[in-house]
């Protein structure tokens, strides 16, 4: 395809969005989603490549943050390269917007998107106990992956990119080896949540938690992060592109690091792929 996005409700891609989810949902048996966010845009997409490289493509005209919600995804990528397979139904969208923080601290936000997700996911009537994060961002329910998240840094902006299963997951045979199963929001819970009903949480969820982090630094995001992380104080496999350590997951650090005890001592871990 071209990477030239379809809007819906117009006949030649350049008419305006479909029905806003900017707005709470109206008529759900769901309670009301929070006030979307005060100056922050968004836009449905009919049909996109990747919502990512929408945001890239959107940049010299943004005029403050936005969402981008892709009702159909065709060429979505997850972390290291990886496809990641959006089905119709599923939830693909990305925030784009400036951050106060500089680059260091910009890996944050993975923590920050997690907790929004989280949040947003409970509100739709998911039970806590049956959600929880796979450090640093991978949002599990019943231990199988429900989501993930990618950052993507251009410029001064940062792009969060969502990956939902909302209605479908992927063919276990089509994924990396010794990875989380997928698992389908509908087929494990029964609850079966329109993409834009999702974003009409998601988004408040995260203004909220990101205005934590810019009002009170990482402190309160780490201890709600520690709060839902799957199995902290359990034994876990960190495995970078080098070296493998397997040990007891004992917290996060203050830059969001892994902290490790393993028979050789304590480690700390920036980047790992997780695996139990």
């Amino acid at each position: 395809m071209s990477g030239k996005p379809e809007m819906p409700g117009t006949e030649d891609g350049k008419g305006g969005a479909a029905a806003s989810p900017c707005a709470p949902s109206v008529g759900d048996a769901l309670p009301p989603a929070a006030p979307w966010p005060a100056d922050t845009g968004c836009t449905v997409l009919a049909r996109v490549d990747s919502t990512m490289a929408e945001a890239t493509r959107r940049l010299p005209t943004l005029a403050g943050p936005e969402w981008i919600l892709a009702l159909r995804q065709e060429a979505g990528r997850g972390r290291q390269g990886r496809g990641w397979a959006d089905p119709p139904g599923n939830f693909a969208a990305t925030h784009v917007f400036r951050p106060a923080q500089g680059l260091p601290e910009r890996a944050l936000f993975s923590f920050v998107a997690a907790l929004a997700l989280d949040n947003a996911l409970r509100d739709l009537g998911v039970p806590a106990a049956r959600l929880s994060i796979k450090w640093p961002n991978d949002v599990l329910l019943d231990g199988g992956k429900l989501a993930g998240i990618l950052l993507e840094g251009a410029g001064d902006h940062l792009s969060i990119g969502f990956g939902v299963n909302l209605a479908h997951a992927p063919d276990p045979a089509d994924l990396v080896p010794g990875l989380h199963p997928p698992v389908a929001l509908a087929a494990a819970t029964g609850v079966r949540v329109p993409p834009e009903d999702l974003l009409a949480r998601l988004a408040p969820a995260f203004a909220r938690w990101r205005a934590q982090l810019d009002d009170y630094g990482f402190g309160p995001i780490r201890t709600a992060w520690l709060a839902r992380a799957a199995r902290l104080g359990a034994e876990i496999r960190a495995r970078t592109a080098r070296e493998e350590w397997r040990g007891t997951f004992e917290t996060i650090d203050a830059t969001g690091a892994l902290v490790l005890k393993t028979a050789q001592g304590t480690r700390t871990i920036p980047a790992a792929d997780v695996f139990f």
